[in-house]
């Protein structure tokens, strides 16, 4: 795939004033900072420029992809050559009206859960320590505490691949545990309608900082990480644990490829000391769920999505470690 041209460049310009990067360091965008270098980035401010940029995509059949904050992705060590749509901050406004809560997708979570609490809503507590924007987070159904975002979802707007803007009630979204119709129909999500209940901003606010503290006992804050590398399964959670507790007794805690390893604080993270390569923690990736699979018969589902130079999205465990 080659760079666009100029005059391509201009064109998109034109449709997303302001918002267009050319050669951006994907180490310095990711959470689990690696990549090599992406061509172009381009972060539009309203859900209007968004869907005026895939549907230039679909006219000139240009591939591209779309990103979030990036907290479960992992960049190629060669860059990225396809166009990347990345939403965050110019497209992050939130409006409280009583319980319900208007939010454009690339408002961060943490952010998010804050308002929320300043708002004296309950629900969303289980939502602040985690490290993504909210689209992203509605489109796994994420959360903790097993719990999900889309119990608390209304309505959402989002794209689809030829520009057309679709509004969905929760209903139709196919909400499961990490899971909903968006991991599979191509659209990127714009903005979400939310419902709360009411509560005391003092006891939530009790709440979220009894949960950070919590995450900061078990999990690794100061190195570069993408959060949990597997999935869990509640079979197999049932018959030999959580992944982190069967990656350590399989006896990985502190085990290194190159500069990646995974982490001595918790086993189903893996971090770096600022030099780490993306063909490091994919072997590691490999190494990992082979042994497991070998030790109990269960095939780890991986969280991290790998994307190639040409801006394929890949399970981390399909990508050529080499």
């Amino acid at each position: 795939m080659g760079r666009l041209t100029q005059q391509a460049l201009n064109e998109l310009e034109s449709l997303c004033p302001g918002g267009i990067e050319r050669d951006v360091s994907l180490a310095s965008i990711s959470q689990w900072g690696i990549g090599g270098t992406a061509d172009t980035v381009i972060r539009p401010s309203t859900s209007q420029q968004l869907a005026d940029l895939r549907r230039w995509f679909y006219q000139h059949d240009v591939h591209h992809l779309t990103i979030g904050s990036t907290s479960n992705l992992l960049f190629a060590d060669e860059g990225l050559r396809a166009p990347c749509i990345q939403l965050g901050n110019r497209l992050s406004h939130v409006s409280i009206d009583k319980n319900v809560v208007h939010a454009q997708a690339g408002v961060w979570v943490p952010s998010l859960a804050r308002q929320l609490m300043l708002s004296g809503l309950t629900g969303g507590e289980h939502i602040c320590g985690i490290p993504g924007t909210l689209g992203g987070l509605v489109c796994m159904n994420g959360g903790s505490q097993r719990k999900g975002i889309g119990s608390h979802v209304e309505s959402i707007e989002s794209v689809g691949v030829t520009g057309e803007v679709v509004h969905r009630a929760a209903s139709d979204c196919r909400f499961a545990y990490r899971s909903s119709v968006y991991q599979t129909n191509n659209e990127v999500i714009t903005s979400v309608k939310l419902k709360f209940d009411d509560g005391q901003a003092k006891q939530i606010r009790q709440e979220m900082l009894a949960i950070l503290a919590d995450r900061s006992r078990k999990f690794p804050r100061k190195l570069p990480n993408c959060g949990s590398v597997f999935k869990s399964n509640p079979a197999m959670y049932a018959e030999v644990g959580a992944p982190g507790t069967i990656i350590e007794k399989l006896g990985f805690k502190g085990y290194s490829i190159g500069d990646a390893f995974v982490s001595p604080m918790h086993a189903n993270f893996i971090v770096h000391n600022g030099q780490g390569m993306a063909k490091d923690v994919l072997s590691l990736i490999n190494e990992i769920s082979e042994k497991v699979l070998l030790e109990t018969g269960y095939k780890m589902e991986v969280e991290v999505i790998y994307v190639t130079p040409n801006g394929v999205f890949l399970p981390a465990d399909q990508a050529d470690s080499k």
